[in-house]
């Protein structure tokens, strides 16, 4: 479980109607962003993938993610950890990454997740002056550290769920391996999904 105290940092949406929790994926776009899509297509799920724009290029299959209702938002260009970084690199950071999402897609990056969920004061100035809204996470599925035990990438998700959480996955082979039950689990609960 993770939330932040700071006021203009996402960690949960409002869904007074609905019970419904925010799939996101980092790191990305990977090569098996492909096979993701077809899983949250095949599901009916909505995500945010905060991507790395070092990966991004014109050839990954950015139009379908934005074609089946996903959002792109920043991971910054090369996963640096901004508290490591003078505010000025932490600017031309996010900026150049926010550019060259929007140059290859067309769409307006409106949010943004710090390398690592480290994240300063001066990295908040900055997302303020680029307009965008930081996002992190309420439920981490430790996905990473879980190369073979997906089972226990769903547990931690499901026995932490609650309303409006945004859930924190990766673009990661047990991620997909993981994704169908996770989902699977998430929706046995009485919960839906959201975009942010």
């Amino acid at each position: 479980m993770y939330d932040s105290t700071h006021e203009n940092v996402v960690t949960k949406i409002q869904s007074p109607d609905e019970k419904a929790v925010v799939l996101t994926f980092d790191d990305g776009p990977s090569r098996l962003l492909p096979r993701f899509l077809d899983v949250l297509k095949q599901e009916n799920v909505p995500a945010v993938f905060f991507w790395q724009t070092r990966l991004l290029h014109p050839q990954r299959p950015w139009q379908r993610v934005l074609d089946e209702g996903h959002i792109i938002g920043s991971h910054t260009v090369k996963h640096r950890n901004l508290v490591e970084l003078p505010k000025e690199e932490q600017y031309k950071d996010i900026k150049n990454s926010i550019t060259a999402i929007e140059q290859i897609t067309g769409s307006h990056v409106r949010f943004f997740r710090p390398p690592y969920g480290r994240f300063n004061a001066e990295t908040l100035q900055v997302t303020e002056q680029l307009s965008l809204t930081p996002v992190m996470w309420k439920i981490a599925s430790m996905d990473w550290e879980l190369k073979n035990d997906p089972e226990r990438l769903i547990a931690n998700v499901t026995e932490n769920l609650e309303n409006g959480a945004v859930i924190l996955l990766h673009e990661l082979p047990q991620t997909l391996e993981a994704l169908p039950g996770l989902i699977a689990a998430i929706k046995e609960r009485g919960y839906g999904f959201k975009l942010l």
